[in-house]
C-alpha cells in the first residue's frame, strides 16, 4: 500500500498519551488504525440510515411478539421434530 505524508494538529494532552501508550514511533500506525476504524464505523452507520424503512412489520407477522419469543417457538418446534425423530 502507497502512502503519503499528511500534517494534522492534535492537542498536547492527546499526543502525550498516545506516546505512553503505543511510543512515538507508533503514532503514525495508531492513528491509521484509529481513523479506519472511525470510517468504517462511520460507513455503516450511513449504510444504517440507508436502510431505514426497508423493514415492513406486515412483512414479517411472525416477529409481531418479539425476536425472542419468535426464537422460544423455534426452539420448541426443534425439540418437538427432535423427540419424534428419536421416538420412531
Amino acid at each position: 500500500m502507497s502512502t503519503r505524508r499528511t500534517h494534522i494538529v492534535i492537542s498536547e494532552p492527546l499526543v502525550s498519551e498516545i506516546d505512553r501508550l503505543v511510543g512515538k514511533r507508533g503514532r503514525s500506525e495508531f492513528l491509521t488504525h484509529a481513523a479506519e476504524k472511525e470510517l468504517r464505523r462511520l460507513q455503516q452507520i450511513k449504510a444504517l440510515e440507508g436502510a431505514a424503512g426497508t423493514w415492513k412489520d406486515k412483512d414479517h407477522p411472525e416477529l409481531k411478539k418479539g425476536a425472542a419469543h419468535w426464537v422460544r417457538e423455534l426452539r420448541k418446534e426443534n425439540e418437538r421434530r427432535l423427540r419424534k425423530t428419536v421416538n420412531r
